[in-house]
C-alpha cells in the first residue's frame, strides 16, 4: 500500500477536482477496497501530521483540498472574495433539488408555488446544482441535481448524511421542507478550498 499512496496523492493533487474511486482503482491497478484503505491512510496521515491539506470523500469520489483552518489565510493571500450568502428563495430551491433530485424546474415551481427560473440560474452559476439530462416528455425539459460543490459546502460526504426529510405530499411540500432548510443552513460549513479553486484564482490574477 505504501507504494500506491504517493501515486494516489499525485493524481489527486494534479486533478484539482474530485476523482471517481472507480477510475482511481482502474488506473492504479488495485481493487476498490484496497484503494479505499489507501485513501483513509492518506487522509489520517494528513490529519496526524497537521498538514495543510485534507482528503475529502464526496459520495463515490475523492478530492484533495486545503485544511479548513487555513481558509482565511488562503483567501487573503489569493485575494479571494467570499461569495454572497444565498437568499431564502435560493435555499428553498436548493433544498428541493437536494431532496428530490433529479428534478425539473417545473417540479421545483410546483413545490415552491412560484417561478424559480432565476434561482435555478443562480444555483447553477454558483456550481451548487447542474443539468444532468433531459426528461423524455414534450419540450424535453432539463433535469437538475446537486454537485460535489454542494456536498463540500454542506460539509457532508454523501446525500444520505443530509437531515431526514418528513413525508411530503400535496400542497404541504414547502412547509415540510422548511425544517430541513433550517437544518441545512444552520449546519457549520467548513471553509475548504480545493486545488482547482486555487488554480482558478491564480489564472484570474494572470
Amino acid at each position: 500500500m505504501d507504494g500506491m499512496i504517493p501515486a494516489l496523492e499525485a493524481v489527486l493533487f494534479a486533478a484539482g477536482e474530485s476523482v471517481p474511486l472507480a477510475r482511481l482503482s482502474l488506473v492504479l491497478g488495485v481493487d476498490e477496497k484496497e484503494l479505499s484503505d489507501a485513501v483513509d491512510t492518506l487522509s489520517q496521515r494528513y490529519e496526524d501530521e497537521g498538514r495543510g491539506m485534507r482528503i475529502l470523500r464526496l459520495d463515490d469520489k475523492v478530492q484533495m483540498c486545503s485544511a479548513p483552518e487555513y481558509a482565511g489565510v488562503i483567501s487573503t493571500c489569493l485575494e479571494q472574495r467570499k461569495p454572497p450568502m444565498l437568499s431564502q428563495p435560493a435555499l428553498e430551491t436548493l433544498a428541493v433539488v437536494a431532496y428530490f433530485q433529479p428534478v425539473t424546474r417545473a417540479y421545483i415551481e410546483q413545490v415552491r408555488g412560484v417561478d424559480s427560473s432565476y434561482t435555478v440560474s443562480v444555483l447553477t452559476d454558483r456550481g451548487l446544482i447542474e443539468e444532468c439530462g433531459r426528461l423524455e416528455a414534450p419540450g424535453r425539459p432539463a433535469v437538475f441535481r446537486t454537485t460535489d460543490a454542494f456536498l463540500r459546502t454542506m460539509g457532508v460526504s454523501r446525500l444520505s448524511e443530509l437531515p431526514a426529510l418528513p413525508e411530503v405530499s400535496g400542497g404541504e411540500g414547502l412547509e415540510k421542507l422548511q425544517s430541513a432548510i433550517d437544518k441545512l443552513t444552520g449546519k457549520p460549513q467548513p471553509e475548504q478550498i480545493s486545488i482547482g479553486d486555487v488554480a482558478d484564482a491564480k489564472s484570474e490574477e494572470g
